[in-house]
């Protein structure tokens, strides 16, 4: 099978892991990517300054995604998919927009059906490979590892326009989890934001938000924290000196994307995983491991 794949700007600038991950475990279940030519920002950054241009962003980039034959397209980060959620939500509703966003996107020779189905890594995973092929591929299984997941805010809600997992009671990070031989345990903050929203424009408020989230999955002792989210990912994982700071509390909590946890049960290298990449204590997976 043949997947497009918008990896969007954090991954590409920052969160390398999460591509490296997703690039080494989708080949082992018969899936290889094609790279969007020409594609550009989503659009979020500039959502709440100009609602339309952020629109034309996001339905320009799917457009390029259909000019090259790209039929599904895997978005790994949670904002793009939102983004492109929204924006072909607003495709389909308004006529007017649509005939404007037509008349722009023909003067760059493209043109945009609405057609494309969007996945997102946890329902790609869970709902297009299945758990069971998932186990069934497990070579070393994470028996005795216990971790809590973070599923993130914008592939929940708004729940009328993001339907990749249950916006109440998500379980499908959690299933994954239990392919791989772990347990995943319940936590009544499970929903709570990471925060990542109002770092630019409150920072002090958004790194409190991380270390309540952070100091409630401490209590749990748990081996660590799965997310599927670049942001989620630098406000769980790479900014726990600075959250403890600010919520007097020191955190040394692992934190992976699923795809490098998958991979280590596929018995991939953990530096092709990126976990060399990783700004938390992985090492300690690493270690309980082997």
């Amino acid at each position: 099978m043949e997947i497009g794949v918008y990896w969007g700007c954090m991954i590409l600038t920052s969160q390398y892991a999460y591509e490296i991950s997703l690039r080494e475990v989708l080949p082992k279940f018969g899936i290889s990517i094609t790279d969007i030519d020409k594609a550009s920002c989503c659009g979020t950054p500039i959502k709440n300054v100009n609602q339309k241009a952020a629109i034309y962003l996001a339905v320009r980039n799917l457009a390029l995604a259909e000019k090259d034959g790209i039929n599904e397209l895997l978005v790994p980060c949670n904002g793009c998919y939102l983004s492109f959620s929204e924006a072909l939500h607003y495709w389909k509703k308004d006529d007017t927009l649509k005939r404007e966003l037509g008349s722009l996107l023909a003067e760059e020779g493209l043109e945009f059906n609405g057609n494309i189905k969007l996945w997102h890594t946890v329902n790609f995973l869970h709902d297009k490979i299945g758990t069971e092929k998932i186990k069934t591929a497990v070579k070393k299984p994470l028996n005795g590892f216990k971790f809590v997941t973070h599923p993130g805010c914008h592939i929940l809600r708004p729940s009328t326009i993001v339907n990749v997992d249950d916006p109440e009671k998500p379980r499908k990070l959690d299933n994954l989890l239990k392919a791989l031989g772990a347990e995943s345990i319940d936590y009544s903050e499970k929903l709570d934001c990471c925060g990542g929203g109002l770092l630019l424009s409150h920072s002090e408020s958004a790194l409190t938000i991380a270390g309540l989230k952070l100091k409630a999955i401490k209590s749990l002792n748990v081996d660590g924290l799965v997310v599927s989210c670049p942001s989620c990912k630098i406000m769980l994982g790479a900014k726990q000196e600075a959250v403890g700071a600010i919520v007097g509390e020191k955190f040394e909590i692992p934190v992976l994307y699923y795809t490098q946890l998958l991979g280590l049960a596929l018995e991939i290298e953990a530096e092709k995983l990126g976990l060399h990449l990783n700004q938390s204590p992985v090492d300690k997976i690493i270690e309980k491991l082997t």
